[in-house]
């Protein structure tokens, strides 16, 4: 792996040779260690195939690794119950689904599953949090727009106040004008909050204009870290240069003839 410009801070994730594998022998994580730094952007490029999403699930229990080590804050996160960590690491998927009812009630819905209750006026100031009329929250939730119902679900993660928020290329089913607030709601919640995000993303421009440090991945490994702008000028790996100007855009691609 090489080593770019690194962004200093205090480690979130430690992730120790980490590694999955399928049926059949498939190996969708190749003994990958990386840090995830506290209160940044870390942004978790590379083409489709790479690994990127299984990572990111990893990080929360929604996958269990072959072997290797995750911690969270020096915990071992085998050694934290998965409904805590999962109030604690919050996860917005890539297709934001609503569940039946209002935004109210989808707001409510991650408190409730930990007995706990949320009350009105904290719903509003999730909603202002992620840029929506808090007028909104008795709305369907299932009649919003696409840009709307991504927010939400940012909010509803959010509900169970995460120390660590997880996207999964959050806005590759948005236009231009709905991913650029999403991406201004990310900065917000890390610039007000001081939030941790893990952001998988395939497009080195979102990386480019949000992220504060990435890392490139290739056949389940991370083959280059270092903040965006190292990535697009200071490259020193082959396939780093071949993603940045948009050649590398599957797994396959990267395969010989």
């Amino acid at each position: 792996m090489t080593q770019g410009h690194q962004v200093e801070g205090k480690a979130t994730f430690e992730i120790c040779d980490l590694t999955v594998s399928l049926g059949g022998g498939a190996v969708v994580l190749d003994g990958l260690s990386h840090t995830i730094v506290a209160g940044k952007i870390n942004a978790l490029i590379g083409p489709s195939g790479c690994g990127k999403s299984t990572l990111l699930r990893c990080l929360n229990k929604l996958i269990e690794p072959t072997k290797g080590s995750i911690r969270l804050d020096g915990v071992d996160i085998t050694d934290i119950d998965v409904l805590t960590l999962r109030a604690r690491v919050g996860m917005v998927m890539q297709s934001a689904t609503m569940f039946a009812g209002s935004i109210a009630e989808n707001l409510a819905f991650g408190p409730s599953s930990l007995g706990q209750e949320i009350d009105r006026p904290r719903m509003k100031e999730l909603l202002e949090l992620v840029s929506l009329d808090p007028s909104l929250l008795d709305k369907d939730a299932q009649k919003l727009s696409g840009g709307q119902a991504q927010r939400v679900s940012i909010a509803r993660s959010l509900a169970n106040k995460p120390e660590v928020l997880l996207l999964d290329e959050p806005t590759s089913a948005l236009d231009p004008a709905a991913t650029r607030t999403i991406e201004a709601t990310l900065i917000r919640l890390r610039d007000e909050l001081g939030m941790t995000i893990v952001l998988v993303s395939h497009s080195m421009e979102q990386v480019e204009r949000i992220a504060d440090t990435s890392a490139l991945m290739l056949d389940g490994k991370i083959i280059e870290t270092g903040t965006p702008e190292h990535l697009l000028t200071g490259v020193h790996h082959h396939w780093t240069e071949q993603f940045a100007k948009g050649k590398l855009s599957s797994q396959k691609e990267n395969q010989p003839n």
